[in-house]
């Protein structure tokens, strides 16, 4: 009976190694992809403002660039900010506490890891979050409005 428990742990022990590898690998993966991505986006930038001081723009095209400018700003700081929340989740990995929910302490469903790599709560805990945010700021919204009728002095 001790061989038969022995075996169980060596093999529960090399499949969490296994899982482990995987993840620290997709984590590096996407890492590497969104870098390259945020560096490819600023080599363009860079590019697009040095040819710049040689057009000459009237008002409206003056307009529109700087939409442009201002939705690739917002790309790159969006996949910059992705970077840090994949370095997080590479550091969680490392501590051994990737995976688990930051609520319930629960395992995260591997598919759910998959699409979010970075995801610190189980689906259950985020949607209960999201649905508590929601009504939080309808509540807000409601708030406003009520702010005198609450008071009867």
């Amino acid at each position: 009976m001790a061989k038969v428990s022995k075996r169980r742990t060596a093999v529960a022990a090399e499949s969490k190694a296994t899982r482990y590898e995987e993840l620290r690998q997709m984590l590096e993966e996407r890492r590497r992809d969104i870098f390259t991505e945020v560096q490819g986006r600023i080599r363009g930038v860079r590019a697009e403002g040095s040819d710049k001081p040689h057009e000459v723009m009237d008002p409206g095209e003056t307009s529109e660039v700087d939409i442009q400018e201002d939705i690739e700003f917002a790309l790159i700081q969006m996949k910059a900010e992705t970077l840090n929340k994949i370095n997080e989740a590479l550091s969680r990995l490392e501590e051994g506490t990737y995976g688990r929910c930051f609520e319930c302490g629960e395992e995260i469903l591997e598919q759910r890891l998959r699409a979010l790599p970075f995801a610190v709560r189980c689906k259950n805990c985020e949607e209960a979050r999201e649905m508590a945010q929601k009504r939080e700021r309808m509540a807000q919204r409601r708030g406003g409005s009520s702010l005198f009728y609450e008071y009867q002095g």
